[in-house]
């Protein structure tokens, strides 16, 4: 199994989660902006070629939601893929700005 690492670059007014595989080049990512203080904005994925295929980007919004959960924020999703995978999740609606 791949180790998969993923870490959340932010500051005042927005950031990315950023996922590594090891062994392979590259990192995909998810940005946002902050729409204020509890909400963030998930406006764009990204995974590179050599990582497709492997749910990465899944995991990025996974994370996202997860730590939306813990820290309190809401999600508005404008990037497609994330708003694809909103519309699958209903248990994640809560999280709906």
């Amino acid at each position: 199994m791949e180790k998969v690492s993923i870490t959340r670059e932010m500051d005042a007014t927005g950031g990315r989660y950023v996922a590594r595989v090891e062994g392979f080049p590259g990192e995909a990512e998810l940005t946002f902006v902050r729409a204020d203080s509890n909400v963030f904005v998930a406006d764009h994925t990204l995974t590179p070629v050599p990582l497709r295929h492997r749910r990465i980007a899944t995991q990025l919004v996974e994370r996202l939601v997860a730590d939306a959960r813990r820290e309190g924020f809401s999600i508005r999703p404008t990037c497609p893929f994330v708003v694809d995978l909103f519309d699958r999740h209903p248990d994640w609606s809560d999280l709906l700005a």
